[in-house]
């Protein structure tokens, strides 16, 4: 009898253990701002980057990974809900005191997540509506410590201060003002710390955390720690501090017992703002850089970072973009899609090295006010006539002060090989008529959808932008 009762218990903890569930990978997306594709060790920056290189010598560097969007809301909104910004009626970046934000109806993923039992917090930069009914705890956050916009939308900025009449920049914990900054030096050893604490105190738990670094944009800030350290000027500096908080937190990670349950993702908003010259980084060797829908405006550095899950040291070709991440979360931590229309598809099976074949094989390159500037099919990219603006090869500004942009205006179509022609010289339209209609054709399925001012059309599935109720 003694025997049979051993017998029943040890088969009963093993079927136990065999049908426990697996325990969800907890997500952290680092998002850095205005940071150009070229601007860490292991995409050719010369400035020292050596935690983010490791990211990517053990995990995976996407080189053709795309913001969804050249300006700073857009680009959240398209991040954190898998749509293309012009869906979810965002268009631009918010000034401060805006009366419109994201639509609390769309789905985040703090939301999918949060939804699936996960702890889940924001630290830094926000800037998806300022009112207290589009803050980050009514979007999915458990808690946040951060700026409610863009650190240059305040009176000391030395252009838009008088315009635009900001008032001070405000310091928010979860949904109280606790301070107003007039020195930010402080702000990326903070986040970084608010962000380590998170981590430990979730050991036991899944969690998310969303690092929204407020910097590289201007106006820079290092602590007293890093500023000078690069010896190349004060952008390098911050993106030095940057990577030394990237180290922190898998330092974190490591000593939690965490590195393996963990899906890690860095990554910027858009490209450099290249007419703040040695206060912006670079794009090279991609044309152009933030405001515009050329590769230097999208085109972002990526490294993924899940080892034991994801296969180590792969340099990844495949098309992607910021649409993409929710989906591909919700892939690997089996939490289930929002119900209303995205547009983002998984790549987890591409990450993982089960398929090459991407989901997508084209992304539609809006820019402000609903405007279809550019679309990448494969390995082509083509333009649609517009304006856009440029340096015209000349240098930026110094000290933190802009020189003026110049207008360019694109009068036909171009198309471009990115494969054998990254930095765009050369325009094959004429060369491969075929391969202009197919995309031409795929744009105008797609402004049937979703629209494009330029041509006139107002898409059919678009959603309303949320609005404050009068």
């Amino acid at each position: 009898m003694g025997r049979l009762l051993l017998f029943i218990w040890v088969s009963c903890t093993l079927f136990s253990c065999q049908s426990a569930d697996p325990v969800p990978p907890n997500v952290i997306v680092i998002f850095t701002d205005d940071q150009g594709y070229e601007d860490v060790g292991c995409f050719g920056s010369d400035i020292p980057t050596p935690n983010l290189d490791r990211m990517a010598a053990e995990g995976l560097r996407l080189t053709d990974f795309y913001a969804a969007q050249a300006v700073c809301s857009a680009s959240r909104a398209a991040l954190l809900t898998g749509c293309y910004p012009n869906r979810v009626g965002i268009h631009n970046a918010y000034m401060p005191n805006a009366r419109t934000g994201l639509d609390t109806s769309e789905t985040t993923i703090a939301d999918m997540l949060k939804t699936e039992g996960y702890a889940t917090a924001i630290f830094g930069k926000w800037h998806l509506g300022d009112h207290p009914d589009f803050m980050p705890l009514n979007q999915g956050f458990d808690t946040y410590f951060g700026i409610p916009y863009s650190n240059d939308m305040w009176p000391m900025h030395p252009q838009q201060g008088p315009v635009f009449n900001f008032g001070p920049l405000p310091l928010y914990e979860d949904e109280r003002i606790i301070d107003t900054l007039t020195d930010q030096s402080f702000l990326t050893k903070a986040l970084t710390e608010r962000s380590t604490d998170f981590i430990r105190k979730h050991s036991d738990e899944p969690f998310f955390l969303y690092l929204a670094h407020p910097q590289p944009h201007v106006p820079l800030f290092a602590s007293e720690d890093f500023r000078g350290k690069s010896g190349q000027g004060l952008y390098a500096d911050v993106i030095m501090e940057i990577d030394w908080s990237v180290g922190q937190i898998l330092e974190t990670l490591e000593s939690e017992g965490l590195s393996e349950n963990t899906l890690v993702i860095f990554t910027s908003d858009n490209g450099p703002w290249l007419n703040y010259g040695t206060h912006a980084g670079s794009a090279y060797p991609l044309r152009e850089g933030k405001g515009t829908a050329w590769e230097g405006g999208q085109r972002e550095p990526c490294i993924v970072y899940y080892p034991g899950t994801l296969p180590a040291g792969r340099t990844l070709e495949t098309p992607m973009m910021a649409i993409d991440v929710l989906p591909t979360i919700a892939e690997a931590t089996g939490a289930s899609l929002p119900e209303k229309i995205i547009d983002g598809n998984s790549y987890w099976s591409v990450w993982t090295g089960d398929t090459t074949d991407p989901p997508q094989d084209t992304y539609f390159f809006y820019y402000r006010v609903n405007e279809l500037h550019g679309v990448r099919y494969k390995d082509w990219k083509l333009y649609f006539p517009h304006t856009y603006r440029t340096l015209n090869g000349r240098p930026g500004g110094e000290g933190g002060l802009p020189v003026p942009y110049e207008q360019d205006t694109l009068r036909a179509i171009e198309l471009y090989d990115l494969s054998t022609d990254i930095s765009e010289t050369t325009n094959v339209a004429d060369q491969y008529p075929a391969v202009v209609d197919t995309i031409v054709n795929l744009a105008d399925a797609m402004r049937v959808r979703l629209g494009d001012r330029l041509t006139g059309v107002e898409g059919k599935e678009n959603r309303p932008v949320g609005r404050l109720k009068e």
